[in-house]
């Protein structure tokens, strides 16, 4: 199923609309100008989507910092004319958005920064229910990538279904008769050997240690089977710690925190 930005949001300004907005039908009708401006350092997202939002309502907007640049305080990001009235109403909506995903893209900017280039950071699911498409090119705009945007993009076996299941090795046959890419979590190290094994595309060792994962690199190099996968590390990473995971030669580190604790950067529409 495709994915329909525009309808979404249409969908994001109708809801904050409601039946009217009872308090810009008071302004008389007059074409005014407009500017987005940040308060403090960020990388831009989302510009093009506010854009969209103004022009639902018949606004014109021009982007001055497109999306995954760097912006300094006070600088202009975007330039609104048209209806008084119609640029309110798309004001919160518009911002809203800029706000959250610029918040997620400088964010996630800053972990890239102390990882090697050739370790990726990855957005994971925990990210609001019908943001998820933005949340995750907010992180892409970063510098990170998307991991799976929905469930129907990739087998990854976790805690839970290995839980609910017979067992890892069960759930990883299963997965091998149906799909040549399938993720499995781990929680140990001779599960990860397990997994490797049986030909799992991605390992995600969940809550390792640095000091862990290098164990358990080890150990797969030893058994000469650490080039057929890619190891994952995930579970409590954060700006305090990224770079020693970085540091421990996995391939993938994933970070829910960037899409599910985001701080929205601060700006403003001044008309």
């Amino acid at each position: 199923m495709a994915f329909n930005s525009k309808k979404q949001l249409s969908q994001f300004l109708a809801e904050d609309i409601g039946k009217g907005d009872i308090t810009s039908k008071l302004l008389p009708k007059k074409k005014i100008s407009v500017k987005i401006i940040s308060r403090e350092n960020a990388i831009i997202a989302g510009a093009s989507y506010a854009k969209e939002i103004f022009k639902l309502k018949g606004c014109n907007a021009r982007i001055l910092r497109k999306d995954g640049s760097k912006i300094k305080p006070n600088q202009t990001i975007m330039i609104i004319t048209g209806d008084a009235g119609n640029i309110l109403t798309c004001e919160r909506t518009a911002l809203n958005l800029l706000t959250r995903m610029s918040g997620i893209a400088t964010q996630t900017n800053e972990l890239v920064k102390k990882i090697p280039k050739k370790t990726k950071l990855y957005a994971t699911r925990k990210t609001a229910p019908g943001l998820r498409y933005f949340d995750k090119e907010a992180v892409e705009m970063g510098g990170g990538k998307k991991h799976r945007l929905r469930l129907d993009e990739m087998v990854m076996i976790k805690d839970n279904h290995i839980a609910a299941g017979d067992s890892l090795l069960f759930l990883i046959k299963k997965a091998k008769k149906k799909y040549k890419k399938f993720e499995v979590e781990v929680e140990n190290t001779s599960d990860a050997v397990l997994a490797a094994k049986e030909g799992a595309t991605i390992i995600m060792l969940d809550n390792f240690t640095p000091a862990q994962i290098k164990k358990t690199i080890l150990v797969l190099k030893n058994k000469k089977i650490r080039n057929k996968v890619m190891l994952e590390a995930s579970g409590g990473i954060n700006s305090k710690n990224i770079s020693k995971y970085g540091q421990t030669e996995v391939d993938i580190i994933s970070v829910g925190s960037i899409t599910n604790s985001v701080k929205g950067i601060d700006m403003s529409l001044e008309v």
